[in-house]
């Protein structure tokens, strides 16, 4: 049985609740496909994300990586297509501000998921979910672990699939937020392991 390490993220800024950290508590230790899950949730935090997602990797020897984050605001579940090296962009959950700072001196401009992300997207679709990939992660905490990881595989000459992708907000977050589009806690899931399933 090949492993995967399934990662989400804490609350954060306005979202008091993220569904990433719920889907990913409720899918450890399941068996989807060829794997079997194990979940970590993730530091909000410029400073700890990326040395804690590196640990995680390091202690599980996972055959594949997938990163989930809450993009508040899309309507679509949207695989990421790159990571970029740059820090930048809204307060963590420190306070930390970095202003276009590197994730690795020495890493390259830019890594491209290692992800099936066209196979996602079209299963998602095919399975009624609205999917789409996604050409920018931004360059808060999601670009950062997504590079980080991309970056760590390539240091040590790695064939482990890994990427991120951004899950739409749920209901109860919504209904918290006020001004998002939202999709149900069960579809959210659905699509994660839709995904993994690609695998």
């Amino acid at each position: 049985m090949k492993k995967l390490l399934l990662t989400g993220f804490e609350p954060f800024l306005a979202f008091k609740v993220n569904p990433t950290m719920k889907i990913v508590e409720e899918l450890d230790k399941s068996i989807i496909g060829e794997y079997e899950v194990t979940s970590r949730v993730l530091s909000v935090d410029f400073t700890k994300a990326g040395a804690q997602l590196l640990r995680y990797i390091e202690e599980i020897k996972p055959d594949a990586v997938i990163s989930l984050g809450l993009a508040g605001g899309r309507y679509k579940i949207t695989p990421e297509r790159i990571a970029i090296n740059v820090k930048d962009g809204a307060a963590d959950n420190n306070g930390h501000i970095p202003v276009d700072e590197s994730i690795q001196l020495d890493g390259d401009p830019g890594y491209f998921s290692t992800l099936p992300i066209r196979l996602m997207v079209d299963e998602l679709t095919k399975q009624g979910l609205p999917a789409a990939i996604s050409n920018t992660a931004g360059t808060y905490l999601c670009n950062n672990v997504m590079y980080e990881a991309l970056h760590y595989a390539k240091l040590n000459n790695l064939s482990m699939p890994c990427g991120f992708i951004h899950i739409p907000a749920s209901h109860e977050l919504a209904i918290q937020h006020g001004k998002i589009p939202s999709w149900s806690h069960v579809d959210l899931k659905r699509g994660v392991e839709i995904c993994i399933g690609v695998l």
